[in-house]
């Protein structure tokens, strides 16, 4: 696989990453999307305002993207990818419906 291919990672992946410490959570819903719902400690950065420059300082550490289904997140993966490198970004499979199907916790309100 080219180097420059960014991959996914699951639900219990990506949870597993999160939870150890090891990996960034960024959320590329809408505002609206993130209130309603949420993973703990997401950071909201909508794709709609989504500048993959801005998140530079994130360089050497493994950033996970997700969205609701999966196709926002792997744009906005893309986008990072040239910034922080392919191998440090992963967009989540499924997004947060499937991290919700799975049973992991989620925060509404």
């Amino acid at each position: 696989m080219p180097e420059d291919i960014v991959r996914e990672v699951d639900p219990l992946e990506a949870k597993k990453q999160i939870d150890a410490g090891a990996a960034v959570l960024i959320d590329v819903r809408e505002a609206e999307e993130y209130a309603a719902a949420r993973i703990e400690g997401s950071t909201l950065v909508p794709l709609s305002a989504f500048d993959p420059n801005a998140h530079a300082s994130l360089k050497g550490k493994q950033v996970i993207v997700h969205c609701q289904m999966g196709g926002r997140s792997m744009r906005a993966a893309q986008a990072l990818a040239p910034v922080l490198g392919a191998a440090n970004v992963r967009s989540m499979a499924g997004g947060l419906n499937a991290w919700q199907g799975l049973g992991l916790p989620v925060k509404h309100g």
